[in-house]
């Protein structure tokens, strides 16, 4: 565990290295150019805290978390501090490391990454770590790298709500370990290839690797439409190393219509199947999983945003959650900026199950439905 993370933050700092190389290739001009020095080296990150209550426990039945990061019953957590070096020239050799500390840790590491400090509350990520290579119109990347997939991602401050989506913890990955290439096909069309270990794995944990495809495409600022396929080999069980082999595939489509700079709409939707899966009730057969998230969102002004999201999620086979269930949920937020890089957010947010999937407070009893109301706060820094 130690060499791992020495490894870890051996390679976090060649990024002051590179960044002064690439300042020290910016001076190499004529004496007589006034041109300042330019780098690429960037640094950035946040923090971000939150209350929370549940009406109900964070349990399914299964024993599964029924949320993603919003775990606490009822209390403050923290949930993320994050840092971001990078030095991403759009031509020649750059890299990123992106690190974050707090109970989110706990759920974005990778197998094969121990994230604890001996607390439950309290782990750390290295979430992304990667070198870079760009060259014409083609950009490729090596190392740790978080997922095409999904509208919603982890850094807090690029969502429009606190909790994250059932599709974000439930339907696809988080990060990839491989290589990944982009290509700009011109300024409207993107197309983007990889090779993985599988999701969330920085182990190799089978032998048939994961293949990514994705494209974007762009024809004018109020309509886009991404388009990802990620299929390759899986255990049986998530998370292990022994077992039998199976392959899951994952399609993600996801459409944004802006409708006005103001007013966004998003639709998000996933299927995934996995040859073989060890199902709740012990036996190793098919699963399949599907879901379709919904989201509009409002900006008043500079200050003041709104965002609405509806999902359905069918878990008919019961191998992402533990339960064979169709799960929704409602969630409302409202987003308040006092000070320029500092938003506040309230979030109401009511899930609802056609079984009775959701473990009481006091762990006596079961429920169809959860209901929670959380406040977030969030500071970004450059």
């Amino acid at each position: 565990m130690r060499k791992i993370y020495v490894l870890w933050m051996s390679f976090a700092l060649t990024f002051p290295i590179l960044a002064f190389a690439d300042t020290t290739q910016s001076t190499s001009q004529p004496a007589a150019t006034p041109t300042a020095p330019k780098s690429n080296f960037k640094f950035s990150g946040y923090i971000d805290g939150s209350y929370n209550y549940l009406v109900r426990s964070n349990l399914f039945t299964s024993g599964t978390f029924d949320r993603v990061y919003d775990l606490e019953p009822n209390g403050f957590t923290l949930q993320q501090a994050a840092v971001t070096l990078s030095n991403q020239p759009t031509q020649g050799f750059g890299g990123l490391f992106n690190v974050i500390l707090g109970r989110d840790a706990n759920t974005t590491s990778a197998y094969g990454w121990n994230p604890y400090f001996g607390s439950q509350t309290l782990a750390i990520d290295p979430l992304q770590a990667y070198l870079q290579y760009a060259v014409g119109a083609l950009t490729v990347i090596g190392g740790k790298y978080v997922t095409l997939a999904g509208d919603e991602v982890v850094d807090p401050t690029q969502d429009t709500n606190f909790s994250r989506s059932i599709l974000f913890g439930y339907a696809e990955p988080t990060t990839h370990m491989g290589i990944r290439g982009t290509y700009a096909v011109n300024d409207k069309l993107n197309v983007i290839a990889g090779v993985n270990n599988g999701w969330d794995s920085i182990r190799d944990i089978s032998r048939r690797k994961t293949i990514e495809l994705s494209t974007t495409y762009t024809p004018n600022s109020l309509f886009s439409l991404a388009a990802t396929l990620l299929s390759g080999g899986q255990r049986a069980t998530d998370r292990t190393a022994t077992g039998s082999e199976s392959i899951r595939n994952l399609i993600d489509i996801i459409a944004t219509l802006n409708a006005t700079d103001n007013l966004t709409f998003i639709a998000n939707y996933d299927y995934a199947n996995q040859t073989l899966s060890t199902l709740p009730s012990g036996n190793v057969a098919e699963a399949v999983w599907q879901g379709l998230a919904g989201y509009v969102s409002y900006k008043f002004n500079d200050k003041w945003q709104t965002s609405v999201r509806g999902e359905i999620f069918s878990d008919r086979n019961g191998y992402r959650t533990g339960v064979i269930q169709s799960w929704k949920e409602l969630t409302l937020s409202l987003g308040y900026m006092p000070i320029k890089n500092l938003e506040l957010r309230a979030e109401t947010r009511h899930d609802f199950s056609n079984v009775s999937s959701f473990v009481n407070s006091n762990s006596i009893g079961t429920n169809n439905n959860q209901q929670s109301y959380a406040l977030e706060a969030f500071y970004k820094f450059a």
